[in-house]
C-alpha cells in the first residue's frame, strides 16, 4: 500500500482487502474519469473520487476488450492552488508503470524539481492531440506530508524582511544570467556562497541551526520526488475525511521565494500550526500541469 494514503486521511487501512475495497468505491463512484485513446486497441483510464476538500484517491488502469475496467495502480492526491511556477516541464514515463514524473527548473530553489504527475490523463490527452507542440504551461504543486513538525518563526523587522527579500530577487536574477554563460554572475555566486558559510560558521557555535536558515528546500533520500522542507506558514485549513472522520491540516506555504500547499494528517504534525510559524518536514511532491 502506498505510505502517503495516511497524509490524506486512510491511516487506518489496513492489508490487500481493506484497500481493495477502497479502490472498488473509487471505481464504481469517481468523480472524474478521464479515458485515452493510446492506439494499439488500449484504453487509458484515470478515475478519482474526493474524499474531502481537495484531496482523494486516483485509479489508474485501462479497459479490456470486454470493456471492463482493470486497476494497475493508485495513489492519494492533493490538489495544490494558484500558480507554483511558469517555467518549462519536462516529463517522463515511469518505467514499471504508466505513470509519469515532471522536471522543472526553477531558479528560486537552485535545484531541479521533479515531482509525481497528477494529472497523466490530461497529459496523455494533450499529447495524442498534439496539443503539447509549443503551448505554454504552468504548475501547481502540492506535497503530502506523514512527518512534520510546527517551529516558531525567525523573529525580524520589517527592514529586515525587505533586505532579504530584495536579496533573494538578486540571487534569483544572478542565478538565471549565470545559466546564460555570464562569468561575473557565476562570481558573485561563489562569492556570496563563501560570505554565507563564512557567516554561518561564525553564528553556528552561538545560535541554533534554524534561527540562522529560515527556509530550505532539499531532496530526501533516495526517492527523487521526496524533499526536506522547511517553510513560513501562510494559511492553515482544517479538513476531515469524509471516509475516515481523520482530520488533516492544509498548510500553505512559502519556501524559498516559492509559495505551494502541503497536507497532513493531525495525528502526524507535531506542533499547532498559525500564520507566520515555520513548518519543516518530510514531503512527497506531486504536481498538475495547467494546460
Amino acid at each position: 500500500m502506498h505510505s502517503y494514503f495516511r497524509a490524506v486521511g486512510f491511516s487506518g487501512i489496513r492489508g490487500k482487502r481493506e484497500m481493495d475495497r477502497l479502490i472498488r468505491e473509487v471505481v464504481t463512484s469517481c468523480d472524474e474519469k478521464i479515458v485515452v485513446d493510446e492506439g494499439d486497441n488500449r484504453l487509458f483510464a484515470e478515475l478519482s473520487r474526493d474524499f474531502g476538500y481537495d484531496t482523494g484517491i486516483t485509479v489508474c488502469g485501462a479497459y479490456d476488450e470486454n470493456d471492463e475496467f482493470q486497476a494497475e495502480y493508485c495513489f492519494p492526491f492533493f490538489r495544490g492552488t494558484g500558480i507554483t511556477s511558469g517555467e518549462d516541464v519536462v516529463v517522463e514515463r515511469h518505467a514499471e508503470k504508466e505513470s509519469f514524473a515532471g522536471a522543472c527548473d526553477d531558479v528560486r530553489i537552485g535545484v531541479t524539481l521533479i515531482f509525481y504527475l497528477q494529472n497523466a490523463g490530461e497529459y496523455l490527452d494533450a499529447k495524442y492531440k498534439g496539443a503539447l507542440d509549443g503551448s505554454r504551461t504552468t504548475l501547481t504543486l502540492s506535497g503530502l506530508s506523514v512527518e512534520g513538525k510546527v517551529l516558531l518563526p525567525v523573529q525580524k523587522d520589517l527592514k529586515q524582511a525587505e533586505k532579504e527579500q530584495q536579496s533573494v530577487k538578486k540571487r534569483c536574477q544572478l542565478i538565471h544570467e549565470a545559466r546564460q554563460g555570464n562569468e561575473e554572475a557565476m562570481e558573485s555566486l561563489t562569492m556570496e556562497d563563501m560570505d554565507t558559510y563564512s557567516m554561518i560558521s561564525r553564528r553556528i557555535s552561538k545560535e541554533d541551526v534554524f534561527s540562522i536558515v529560515e527556509s530550505y528546500f532539499m531532496p530526501y533520500g533516495m526517492e527523487c520526488d521526496r524533499y526536506n522542507v522547511l517553510g513560513e506558514i501562510l494559511e492553515v485549513t482544517e479538513a476531515r475525511n469524509t471516509w475516515t472522520g481523520e482530520m488533516l491540516y492544509q498548510l500553505t506555504i512559502l519556501c524559498n521565494d516559492m509559495q505551494f500547499d502541503v497536507c497532513i494528517n493531525q495525528k502526524d504534525l507535531i506542533g499547532v500550526p498559525q500564520e507566520g510559524r515555520r513548518f519543516k518536514g518530510i514531503i512527497w511532491l506531486q504536481g498538475a500541469i495547467n494546460f
